[in-house]
């Protein structure tokens, strides 16, 4: 995959949890069966925040060429969506989230996988047209 095309279903897929996150947190933690209260609305509102930077950050790097900004932007990426992969597949095992949960799982490492696979392919090719 290109990175051009996951950097912006990224940025889509990040603005789109921002506006859940933001607006209505308490479906997605139904969907984990995580309870809704206070404290998980103000975190899932900051939550919100970050989703819209990180979606802003794809959408504005989506053209550029391989580089080491580039490269450190998504092993950043890479790395907090397997993190993330692994924690939540923690939280399902010890019964602090429901089995709704595994989608984002699925998701993160995907995304984490792609990633990785694109910055494969944009170092195969950098070293192709050296």
């Amino acid at each position: 995959m290109r990175f051009h095309t996951l950097a912006l279903f990224t940025a889509l897929l990040c603005f789109a949890l921002a506006l859940v996150w933001g607006l209505r947190p308490d479906w997605l933690l139904w969907m984990w069966s995580v309870e809704y209260s206070s404290a998980t609305g103000l975190v899932a509102r900051r939550n919100a925040a970050l989703f819209l930077a990180i979606g802003i950050m794809f959408y504005r790097a989506r053209h550029t060429p391989p580089s080491d900004a580039r490269r450190a932007m998504t092993t950043g990426f890479i790395a907090g969506c397997l993190v993330l992969a692994v924690l939540g597949f923690g939280e399902w095992i010890n019964g602090n989230a429901g089995p709704g949960i595994l989608l984002a799982v699925a998701t993160e490492t995907v995304l984490g996988l792609a990633f990785i696979q694109a910055h494969r392919s944009s170092v195969t090719q950098t070293q192709a047209s050296a």
